[in-house]
């Protein structure tokens, strides 16, 4: 059978050599010890990369080049946890992204099928982008965002004095600041955590070595006070000495291993394109040249095809446009407008890794005498464009994913306390298409507003690309925290009743102004950001039912619009719709403004309101938040 209704083609189980049997005390392995864990880690880097090819041909993306990476100190690992009860049997991993290698040692382990494993990413698979407990079998903790394991796995290793606990790790996650953290209550402590550093001088967005200039693993931890033992992570002889050497240790150590991104797999090998899932033809190339038939791989993987969500909206375009790109381009746009070395003196902008990810790399290119490349370091980065601005004539830009919001709220209170001139441009916002799933959800971007009532910070979500622009321009060369969110997904332009463009040329954006689309007398949804051409979609098609319902775009989220609240507050009901989290979203508050002003509509919300479902148009309507569930509970307001 073809696609993912084939049985899986690699025989791993009647392959894998168990019951290998290492000895931490002796630094030589036999020659049988070498030749297993060379047939193993051959083997499951095979598996790796055609599981995880299967996230590439079904659109969902994924990540082949870490997990691949690490396969030898994941096999000796495993070797380790069979024969002794002195180590925690937990592979620990910071960097969540190389998830495969949860999911294949589950599949190993007979929690769930290798069948399975070519579900990868899928929606509803229980596959999803990073490891969560209690949601795939066999899994065995929650990873979270990069960078944030271990100070956790301190934590266990306090709860478990007599084991020795083993730590996965990467040059890129040890870019985080918290495992600096870590790393001091590990020395102070004396615990026993081991950590295996893939450090193959890849992230996102290049090599370490070039934009993070001064960067080295080993002299940190060193600095910290581990011990450090660097090895070539693909001699597996040199791998094992270095295990040896940092169990007998007492205390906390660390293997560096070095090695290419990917080794050995043509295309991607040394590249930052083996962060990223491996394309499905060199997935091909690769365990063709492995010795597989061709057929092997190619009757699965050229039989996938992306899921597509068949739903044709009203009132917007069938064009999409990526509101995320669009921060970049219209912020270019702005610094066109000043002199290079205006532009340098005035404005600061800084990447944390993924400047490719979150539009700045349009800036990068248009306007490098504005731009700084810097690391997986959020906070610290934040703070640094928060000081650029400082200086009440220059203006600091920062950007990251909207899940990473959470991660510098205290960074946000000293840039307020200080005055500070600030963008911050969260892309990734809300739940759409986040394979990534529940840890990157970025939902709780109502923190950003969490000064005291005296001080205003300004939360802005665009509807549409067109309307991105118009918001960049207006607000770049504003004073004070200013945030503009966008999402991973394309959306569309929306459009007027007539079918001329919403946010056309003559459209300017005015900050805290409620927008009405249209007006009803039935009752008003107030959406903003991507939930507005949803809620559009379902406005209209109530309207064609006879049920005269009203539309605010709502993109300043956190500012009252006195004249539209009062308008929509004085009529039937009032919903609000929106892709943050429904506990701490504009719809907790709202009702509470209503009320503050004797207004009482029927009221009701609708937010993201559980963990995700993997996948990517699948997560909205898994939260019900699509445009027939926003019908139904229309219907239900206007009885």
């Amino acid at each position: 059978m073809a696609g993912t209704n084939s049985e899986f083609p690699i025989d791993v189980l009647g392959k894998f050599k168990k019951g290998l049997k290492l000895d931490p005390t002796n630094p030589k392995l036999t020659e049988e010890q070498k030749a297993a864990l060379q047939s193993n880690i051959q083997l499951l880097r095979d598996t790796i990369v055609l599981f995880t090819a299967t996230g590439a041909a079904r659109g969902v993306s994924g990540h082949t080049g870490g997990a691949y990476d690490t396969v030898p100190e994941v096999n000796i690992l495993l070797s380790l946890f069979e024969s002794s009860d002195k180590y925690v049997p937990i592979l620990f991993d910071e960097a969540g992204h190389r998830v495969a290698t949860q999911y294949l040692v589950s599949a190993l382990e007979g929690h769930i099928p290798f069948e399975q494993l070519l579900h990868y990413r899928e929606a509803n698979s229980k596959l999803p982008g990073h490891p969560e407990l209690g949601l795939t079998p066999g899994v065995k903790f929650s990873s979270g965002r990069l960078g944030h394991i271990w100070p956790f796995v301190n934590g266990v290793a306090l709860a478990n004095r007599d084991k020795t606990i083993f730590m996965l790790g990467s040059d890129g996650s040890q870019q985080e600041g918290n495992d600096a953290e870590a790393a001091r209550l590990a020395v102070a402590q004396n615990l026993n955590v081991k950590l295996i550093i893939d450090d193959n001088d890849v992230t996102i967005a290049g090599h370490p070595s070039e934009y993070l200039k001064g960067y080295d693993i080993g002299k940190t931890l060193e600095g910290h006070g581990l011990k450090v033992i660097t090895v070539d992570g693909e001699n597996i002889e040199q791998l094992w000495k270095g295990f040896v050497e940092i169990i007998a240790h007492q205390g906390p150590a660390a293997i560096i291993c070095k090695r290419k991104m990917a080794p050995g797999v043509e295309g991607i090998e040394g590249s930052p394109h083996g962060h990223d899932v491996i394309p499905v033809k060199h997935a091909i190339k690769y365990l063709t040249s492995r010795g597989y038939p061709e057929s092997l791989s190619a009757d699965i993987l050229n039989n996938i095809k992306p899921y597509a969500f068949p739903y044709l909206y009203t009132g917007s375009t069938k064009e999409n446009a990526a509101t995320r790109v669009q921060f970049g381009e219209s912020v270019s746009l702005v610094l066109d407008g000043l002199s290079k070395e205006e532009a340098a003196k005035k404005v600061m902008v800084i990447d944390s890794d993924l400047e490719g990810s979150t539009g700045l790399k349009v800036i990068h290119q248009k306007h490098p005498e504005v731009f700084i490349p810097s690391g997986i370091m959020e906070r610290g980065n934040f703070s640094a464009a928060a000081g650029f601005g400082f200086d009440k004539d220059k203006y600091g830009v920062f950007s990251t994913f909207g899940a990473f919001l959470e991660m510098v709220i205290s960074e946000l209170t000293m840039a307020r306390l200080n005055f500070c001139n600030i963008l911050c441009h969260f892309s990734h916002s809300g739940v759409d298409e986040m394979a990534d799933n529940t840890c990157h959800f970025g939902v709780n971007h109502f923190f950003g507003d969490n000064g005291l009532a005296d001080t205003q910070s300004f939360l802005y979500w665009p509807a549409d690309a067109a309307q991105m622009d118009a918001i960049v321009k207006r607000v770049f060369f504003d004073k004070g925290v200013r945030f503009i969110f966008s999402t991973r997904s394309k959306i569309p332009y929306l459009l007027k009743e007539d079918g001329s463009r919403l946010f056309g040329e003559d459209y300017e954006f005015v900050p805290g102004k409620d927008e009405t689309i249209v007006d009803g007398k039935a009752g008003y949804v107030v959406a903003f950001g991507d939930m507005v051409y949803r809620a559009w979609d379902a406005v209209l098609r109530c309207r064609q039912e006879g049920l005269d319902v009203g539309l605010i775009n709502k993109p300043t989220l956190n500012l009252v619009d006195e004249q539209t609240i009062r308008k929509i507050g004085a009529s039937p009901f009032v919903l609000v719709v929106e892709s943050l989290n429904q506990k701490t979203g504009l719809g907790s508050k709202f009702g509470t403004w209503l009320l503050e002003r004797q207004l009482t509509p029927k009221y009701g919300y609708m937010g993201t309101n559980k963990e995700g479902c993997g996948g990517l148009t699948e997560q909205i309507p898994h939260q019900g938040l699509d445009p027939q569930s926003i019908i139904l509970k229309i219907r239900q307001l206007a009885q």
